[in-house]
């Protein structure tokens, strides 16, 4: 059955200006063709949402309803023409784009069926392919030296995989907490991303002055950036993970040059290679390989997005990711 039969309406998220949001009950939409519809149970907040949530000059409010949630999860509750493969009922995680909301609609392409195992476990499946993409563009082998800038949810994934393959990884963070957060997660040193200078002198001390084979920032900003690029060897891999999004870069392409660093955009925008990462994300939870449940350390209902919003901000000791509960 067509849970539309039963439902109505749906409660949507609307951020109407800068830092304030609202929740709408609204029509209930229908899945076209090659769509399902998702009753979502919950969608992660990503620290992209961040400086449309401050309301730059390019932004427009108000935002379409349950607009800037692309981290959902739930399940199936109805299906478009042509959509014969998976059934109402049936838990999937999806790349769509208004999941602040109870409802969304996803393409069948961009969904991913969780397994009964999974049950009752968050599953935001745009960061978890995320991380599995960064980890592939990354190239790492064993045996390596990887510096990892910024210990956030990506970077802290990217900790137990990189150490999983068998990598040395240096974790360098602001706060205390993700610091020792990446010891959990096996790095071998843990540094304070406090002074530019001491964290360089770190590093070189660590690898006998030939810095990293690879380093991956993960913060988005333009120091640590500048502090990536010190620490890459020569002929180093410098792996641009972070969200850059609030204005221009400056680069010491002197650096770059001299050292002949590959430099490597980590962000994907084909939705197939998205969905690609989710599915591996898929497999190296169920196999023990990737464990993000811990890092899940902040839930709110879908009315305090906006509470949701400012905690990721600010980012206090002990937080790595908030989730919203659609349910």
């Amino acid at each position: 059955m067509n849970v539309s039969t039963v439902l109505r309406d749906m409660r949507a998220a609307i951020v109407t200006s800068p830092g304030r949001m609202k929740v709408e009950r609204l029509p209930i939409p229908e899945p076209g063709s090659g769509q399902v519809r998702i009753r979502l149970e919950g969608c992660g907040v990503c620290a992209s949402n961040l400086t449309p949530w401050a309301g730059p000059e390019w932004m427009t409010f108000p935002t379409d309803p349950g607009g800037l949630g692309h981290e959902g999860w739930g399940r199936i509750d109805a299906v478009g023409e042509g959509v014969s493969d998976v059934a109402i009922g049936e838990r999937v995680a999806a790349l769509s784009y208004h999941a602040y909301a109870t409802h969304d609609l996803a393409d069948r392409s961009a969904i991913v069926p969780l397994p009964p195992a999974l049950d009752g476990m968050p599953f935001p499946g745009e960061p978890l392919g995320c991380v599995m993409n960064i980890l592939r563009r990354s190239a790492i082998v064993p045996g390596e030296t990887i510096a990892i800038v910024g210990i956030g949810f990506l970077g802290a994934l990217l900790t137990q995989l990189a150490t999983a393959a068998g990598a040395h990884v240096i974790a360098i963070s602001r706060r205390s907490s993700a610091l020792a957060l990446a010891a959990r997660m096996g790095a071998v040193a843990c540094i304070p991303m406090n002074d530019h200078a001491r964290a360089i002198g770190e590093v070189g001390d660590r690898t006998g002055g030939r810095f990293c084979d690879c380093v991956v920032e993960a913060v988005g900003k333009q120091w640590p950036l500048d502090l990536a690029g010190e620490l890459t060897k020569e002929r180093g891999r410098l792996v641009i993970a972070g969200y850059h999004q609030d204005g221009p870069r400056q680069v010491n392409m002197q650096l770059w040059n001299w050292r002949g660093l590959d430099v490597i955009n980590a962000h994907e925008r084909d939705p197939a290679v998205y969905v690609r990462g989710m599915r591996e994300a898929l497999d190296a939870v169920v196999a023990g390989r990737l464990s993000p449940l811990s890092l899940y350390t902040h839930t709110f209902p879908l009315e305090e997005l906006d509470t949701a919003l400012d905690v990721t901000r600010d980012r206090p000791e002990g937080f790595v990711k908030a989730l919203v509960d659609c349910s």
